[in-house]
């Protein structure tokens, strides 16, 4: 989530959404997302919307829980209001910042308040995000007692100057052990991987990929480094003390894990997402992709429900005061029209293995498809299937495709 908002219009204080979000409601699935905005440490390369103590003077970690159970109770106000019958949760995904630095009563309190608001379907996808270094044994089995059933450690890397690079402060030794907690817990494992961190080499990336599937994950994300500007290593970058990611290089390398994890068994399914089989892909990551409906709880969170959407004040502070007011804590929200809701599905979709139906495409997008069969972006097979699939050339370029097929 980064740490930017963007500018649009402002969101009503009682947080009503329009009745036009009504249409299709049966046909979505829904699904929460919650923002624990708490780390230990910040990491040089971060944009997200996280605070460490020091950093959040006058708010207190121990009162998130209860503000957060407000805001969830505010979102089941707010969609009866709309007159929609009541939807059980499909996926809920705690992310952040690190939500296991928050107390394990506190995540399994969140859980069961989205389960009392709107109930959760019999499959349910529950994830927790986590660092190696955040959890143990009891806290994992903990929190698969609550319900949940998935959990995805930041791993990064298996390397030690590439974590330094990146400022995580676990060690690459515990991966293994906190895996095999989250086995013996229950819980299914997804390992995130971060490629193209400065000075790492095609070997240091062998060796994450190595200690990652050694574990045997049931699904792993490995996403390319982006210098974020105003973080600490855009600032070390711009001061030549820490050279800039080679773009080239970051390519060679998201090949490099492409042809790795297809040997072992994983298939991309996602341009940054692969996964043992269709069962262990990330549910709740796909209803971002497909256009579903989803409520962000906390600070700076996004929302989207029946194409509008909206998002929270960012700093933790405006967070708890306007729940303590009772004033929806939405900064700002849009709805989106016809031609915004194509495009955003154009550009999501065709980072998906399924692709995107040609027939979804306006008269130009599909004659553009032929060039990009010749230029080896898209799979000329879907094509004559009536899909847009990306070739792996078509992955690493996947946002010249999407510029060609939105002309």
């Amino acid at each position: 989530m980064p740490s930017a908002l963007p500018l649009a219009d402002p969101a009503p204080a009682d947080g009503l959404l329009p009745g036009s979000v009504n249409d299709g409601w049966d046909a979505r699935d829904f699904g929460v997302y919650v923002h624990v905005p708490f780390c230990r440490v910040r990491c040089g390369y971060c944009d997200f919307n996280t605070y460490t103590a020091s950093e959040i003077r006058g708010v207190r970690q121990s009162d998130y829980a209860g503000q957060a159970l407000a805001e969830i109770a505010m979102a089941r106000g707010v969609l009866e209001a709309t007159g929609a019958p009541r939807r059980p949760v499909s996926t809920v995904f705690f992310g952040g910042g690190t939500p296991t630095l928050l107390p394990v009563a506190d995540l399994a309190g969140l859980l069961a308040g989205i389960r009392d608001a709107w109930g959760l379907a019999p499959d349910a996808e529950v994830t927790t995000e986590a660092n190696p270094d955040s959890v143990d044994a009891g806290s994992l089995a903990a929190l698969a007692e609550a319900g949940f059933t998935r959990v995805s450690f930041g791993m990064q890397s298996a390397v030690p100057h590439v974590l330094a690079t990146l400022e995580r402060t676990h060690d690459p030794d515990r991966i293994p052990q906190v895996v095999a907690w989250a086995r013996a817990a229950g819980l299914q494992v997804s390992l995130d991987l971060i490629y193209g961190t400065p000075a790492e080499t095609t070997g240091d990336w062998q060796r994450s990929l190595d200690l990652a599937l050694a574990q045997q994950p049931d699904h792993l994300s490995a996403y390319a480094l982006i210098v974020e500007p105003g973080t600490k290593l855009a600032r070390q970058i711009a001061r030549g003390e820490v050279p800039a990611p080679d773009d080239d290089l970051a390519a060679d390398l998201y090949e490099q894990a492409d042809a790795v994890l297809a040997t072992a068994g994983y298939a991309w399914y996602e341009v940054s997402n692969w996964a043992r089989d269709t069962v262990h892909r990330s549910r709740h990551n796909l209803s971002y992709w497909t256009g579903e409906d989803w409520w962000g709880v906390g600070p700076g969170a996004h929302s989207h429900v029946g194409g509008v959407r909206w998002w929270n004040v960012k700093h933790p502070a405006a967070y708890a005061q306007r729940l303590a007011e009772r004033v929806s804590p939405a900064a700002g929200r849009e709805t989106l029209d016809t031609a915004t809701r194509h495009t955003e599905s154009v550009l999501l979709r065709v980072r998906l293995a399924e692709g995107l139906p040609t027939a979804e495409l306006d008269d130009a997008g599909r004659t553009a498809v032929a060039g990009l069969i010749a230029d080896g972006l898209v799979e000329g097979r879907s094509a004559l299937a009536g899909r847009v699939v990306l070739t792996l050339r078509g992955r690493l370029l996947a946002d010249a495709v999407v510029r060609r097929l939105l002309p």
